[in-house]
């Protein structure tokens, strides 16, 4: 079960790398999306994977079988938070494409952008 989540964290991780690296915002948004699900599964999988274990100890004389609660919950105050800030980064992003007609992320406008700037 542990290769199984590996690779999936390593999917989304390559998945989310790629599309971040992609010149378009869009895409880029998704990869960011696809990064923080990443972080999420990983910081979820470090409270170890355990079937049908309670969340917090049960007896106070043995510690018992149980998960840790701790990477549960960081986990879903990251959901909320990573989906308040997609939200907001989508509709920055449809701000600049609604204004310049182009969802390109050009560091640079090309060699006459230099020059055009001096006149």
């Amino acid at each position: 079960m542990e290769a199984l989540v590996a690779l999936g964290i390593g999917t989304l991780t390559a998945a989310g790398i790629y599309l971040v690296l992609r010149r378009r915002t869009f895409p880029a948004i998704l990869g960011i999306a696809l990064l923080s699900y990443a972080v999420n599964v990983f910081l979820f999988v470090s409270g170890r994977l355990m079937l049908n274990a309670p969340p917090v100890l049960i007896d106070k004389t043995g510690a018992g079988v149980y998960t840790d609660p701790l990477p549960q919950a960081l986990v879903l105050t990251a959901i909320v938070i990573s989906f308040g800030m997609t939200a907001v980064v989508v509709l920055l992003a449809l701000g600049a494409y609604l204004s310049t007609r182009s969802d390109r992320m050009d560091m640079d406008n090309g060699p006459d952008a230099e020059e055009e700037a001096g006149q």
